[in-house]
């Protein structure tokens, strides 16, 4: 999934996971071979995404490379985003949360 996530594990945890279809079946094999015409549905954040690919890549290029391998077929977003709460936390602020989440993990 060129360019859609930020790592190739992060992909393969989403597949894995069942979170992608192909042509409308689910896969959970990372290694599911897909071809030019496939249709790739998937959630990006809080995006439903809707994806053909046009070609296949061959190796791993720019992002505009990337973007020209597939066409958003994605539903357009309904309304504005939802307006941020608040201030951007501090450098304190993101300190407690984070050991909030490792505290709430273990």
């Amino acid at each position: 999934m060129a360019r859609f996530f930020k790592t190739r594990s992060l992909s393969a945890k989403l597949v894995t996971g069942g979170g992608v279809r192909v042509n409308g079946a689910r896969v959970t094999k990372s290694s599911t071979a897909v071809k030019a015409g496939d249709t790739l549905t998937f959630v990006q954040g809080r995006q439903v995404r809707v994806v053909q690919l046009k070609d296949v890549a061959k190796r791993r290029g720019p992002a505009p490379e990337a973007q020209a391998l597939y066409e958003d077929l994605s539903p357009p977003p309904e309304g504005p985003p939802p307006p941020r709460v608040g201030a951007r936390p501090t450098k304190k602020d993101r300190r407690i949360l984070d050991g909030l989440r490792d505290r709430n993990e273990s």
